[in-house]
């Protein structure tokens, strides 16, 4: 931004493929999580437990194994589980009830959606670039 002293940070980030077929692609809302919080410096509170595939256009998708995921972040302590909106009816038949009584299950569409759930609504704040013109580019600023 011209007249700005915030410094630009590109972030690339490389996975290479893994062992296993689909090993790894299920953390994509956790990395990302992950990346904002190192960024930004805020925190996502320690009971909340993530899991979702992200498209580079930036929407969540289904993954597998939702069942297991969510028991285990239930015998970790858990209280708050962000799940892909196309998980919902996996929770719904495969999740015991009372689990999914002491749990909050939150269901998101798009990684700005789980950014929030993550992090608190209004904890960071999105605006479109100024600048370049092409108004394409999304930055990120913290609110804390």
């Amino acid at each position: 931004m011209p007249g700005s002293k915030a410094a630009a940070v590109d972030v690339h980030l490389h996975l290479p493929a893994g062992a296993q077929k689909k090993d790894g692609p299920s953390a994509g809302v956790a990395m990302t999580c992950a990346l904002v919080s190192l960024l930004t410096g805020t925190c996502v509170p320690s009971t909340t437990a993530m899991t979702g595939e992200i498209t580079l256009r930036g929407r969540v998708t289904a993954v597998g194994g939702v069942k297991e995921k969510v028991l285990g972040a239930h015998r970790a302590q858990m209280t708050k589980v962000i799940l892909p909106y196309a998980n919902r009816k996996d929770v719904e038949h495969d999740v015991p009830l009372e689990v999914r009584n002491e749990m909050e299950f939150v269901f998101v569409r798009t990684v700005q959606v789980a950014l929030e759930a993550a992090f608190g609504k209004g904890a960071l704040g999105w605006r479109r670039a100024v600048g370049d013109g092409s108004g394409r580019h999304v930055l990120m600023e913290t609110r804390l």
